[in-house]
């Protein structure tokens, strides 16, 4: 058996990878080759990428991201994955979580220690026990991981005996990961290992602690925040900015998942196995309903000064569906809603400002007609007709005629739906009594384990990824490259004003992974090794293999998810 042939995506004298100059985005890698023995690892050819070790996290091999100490076995492209970009931002921070288990574990040996949701740059994380932690435990957990990180301890990976994993994780009192082993069918399970500790594998984790030195815990609520640089911060840690109503969301959301006994993943698959999950999944709609319900009571209690309900959220949030949704429960108390589109307020095209790349920025606030959009509110608020604007997509143009006329009456409110509805900057005209305004997006409370929580943009991703490829014709790889460029424009314009909400709406439902996984997992086994969006692919298959499948016609046709999977009662 001859040597390997081992390409570099990038040129080792001037690092061309971190810049994001190689050409291996477009599957033809050039470079230096070298040979080597079959099982060879990836870390011996750090040295060549011409980028200092500390700042790679891993390394995509074939356009999949692996660690660093992944032994070779075909011929391979080898690019870096750097600390500071989006997919060594997550490793980095899988790897904090990761290093603060192993520091709990040896400090509290008989407490769990639970990962919540994100909040900003921060895991929010509690013990089993319901106690909060103490101040002296807190920074107790933090001199441990700092010593840990001065010992620069290997993080390794390995295999498993199917069996063997399952002792392990019992012995250990893991009780999640072994129910997460249930849905599990091979005969080997990938751990991770550190300093005599061992977890499932879920992604690739950072080759040593010693890189993990950029961190803070401090306290929160009942718990305490594990806190990490944002994307593009190198290892600058920002002053903590809190979301408080996003975390009572969510808090309220885990509380009510350790109430019907579906924390984690592994609980969902029982319900599946038992075939009892019709059940949970009317208790989940009947939970996120009520929700709703209560969000237009406190419409309806402000009905006389109220004139207009803004909604927003991220994108594939389900915010056409809450908007619908929202607009029913009006009517049972006797208010009419009337629906605004903010695409028809667009400046058009050849008015709106450019982006970086030099193409249209539609996100931008600058690229709706926000004057004219106030104006338009404040001759419906004096019970004055107006015509609405019709925007027309092919031609980039305002329609100059046959838009739809309306009036409010004492019993009408306005429905506006839009990316920039909890900026006030949309509506600097209008009375802040007069605006109600409802943030919308899928806060997940599902967790794989204990400690590997679910990020809530991947269920997003895979709405969205399903819904494209249902409803626009795009396939998975579509979706994947775009959704960069799409977490970009939520942090400009939708993350940073939040907390301005009067209220927050959760559309995420516990099982709904379950679901889509019968759609997604198709689209993205057709994404294949020689395109770049191939990494992402592999990552989000390795993901719904957790996961028991649930037939899509278990769906209500009014569920939320319905807006993603297709067959909605709604017309949209």
């Amino acid at each position: 058996m001859g040597d390997l042939q081992i390409r570099f995506a990038t040129d080792a004298k001037n690092g061309n990878a971190a810049k994001g100059n190689t050409d291996a985005k477009n599957g033809d890698a050039t470079g230096a080759i070298v040979s080597c023995p079959y099982g060879t690892r990836v870390d011996t050819f750090v040295e060549r990428f011409g980028i200092a070790e500390e700042l790679i996290a891993a390394v995509r091999v074939n356009n999949e991201i692996r660690p660093l100490k992944t032994p070779l076995a075909v011929n391979s492209v080898l690019e870096p994955v750097l600390l500071d970009s989006p997919e060594g931002a997550m490793i980095f921070r899988r790897s904090l979580a990761f290093l603060l288990a192993i520091a709990a574990r040896k400090l509290f040996p008989e407490r769990s220690l639970y990962v919540g949701h994100s909040l900003g740059s921060s895991y929010y994380y509690t013990f089993s026990s319901g106690n909060a932690p103490t101040e002296q435990e807190i920074t107790a957990l933090a001199k441990e991981m700092r010593a840990l990180i001065q010992e620069d301890l290997p993080i390794t990976f390995k295999y498993l005996a199917y069996e063997e994993a399952l002792e392990l994780f019992k012995k250990n009192k893991q009780t999640d990961t072994v129910l997460l082993l249930d849905q599990r069918s091979t005969s080997r399970i990938k751990v991770n290992e550190c300093k005599d500790y061992i977890d499932i594998y879920v992604e690739p984790l950072v080759a040593r602690t010693g890189l993990l030195s950029a961190f803070e815990l401090m306290p929160y609520q009942e718990g305490f925040l594990l806190r990490f640089p944002g994307i593009g911060k190198g290892k600058s840690i920002g002053p903590f900015v809190d979301e408080p109503k996003i975390f009572n969301v969510y808090n309220e959301y885990k509380k009510w998942g350790r109430i019907v006994n579906v924390r984690v993943v592994g609980e969902l698959n029982s319900l599946v196995a038992a075939r009892t999950v019709k059940d949970y999944i009317r208790i989940a709609e009947a939970h996120q309903a009520r929700k709703m319900a209560e969000i237009a009571e406190r419409i309806y209690e402000k009905r006389d000064a109220v004139k207009v309900v803004l909604i927003a959220g991220p994108s594939s949030s389900g915010k056409t569906t809450s908007a619908k949704k929202l607009s029913i429960e009006l009517m049972v108390m006797g208010i009419k809603p009337i629906a605004i589109g903010l695409d028809d307020y667009y400046v058009g095209t050849d008015r709106t400002p450019k982006d970086e790349k030099g193409d249209p920025d539609f996100e931008c606030l600058e690229a709706l007609d926000v004057p004219f959009f106030n104006e338009q509110l404040l001759t419906l608020f004096r019970g004055e007709e107006v015509t609405l604007p019709v925007f027309d997509f092919k031609s980039g143009r305002r329609k100059e005629s046959g838009g739809k006329k309306i009036r409010l009456d004492r019993r009408t409110v306005l429905i506006v739906e839009g990316i920039h509805g909890l900026n006030d900057a949309l509506t600097p005209s209008i009375d802040s009594d007069t605006k109600f305004k409802v943030y919308v997006s899928a806060l997940t409370q599902l967790n794989l384990d204990d400690h590997n929580r679910i990020p809530t943009s991947d269920n997003r991703l895979l709405r969205r990824m399903v819904r494209d490829y249902q409803f626009r014709g795009k396939d998975a790889a579509g979706t994947i490259k775009m959704w960069p460029s799409v977490q970009s424009g939520e942090r400009k314009h939708i993350f940073p004003f939040q907390n301005n909400a009067d209220a927050a709406f959760n559309s995420a439902l516990d099982y709904e992974l379950s679901v889509l996984k019968y759609y997604a997992d198709p689209l993205l086994r057709a994404v294949k090794p020689g395109q770049w969006e191939y990494a992402e692919a592999v990552r989000l298959l390795s993901f719904l293999e957790n996961f028991a499948p649930i037939p899509p016609q278990y769906v209500p046709g009014t569920s939320i998810l319905r807006e993603f999977i297709g067959e909605s009662e709604f017309k949209y």
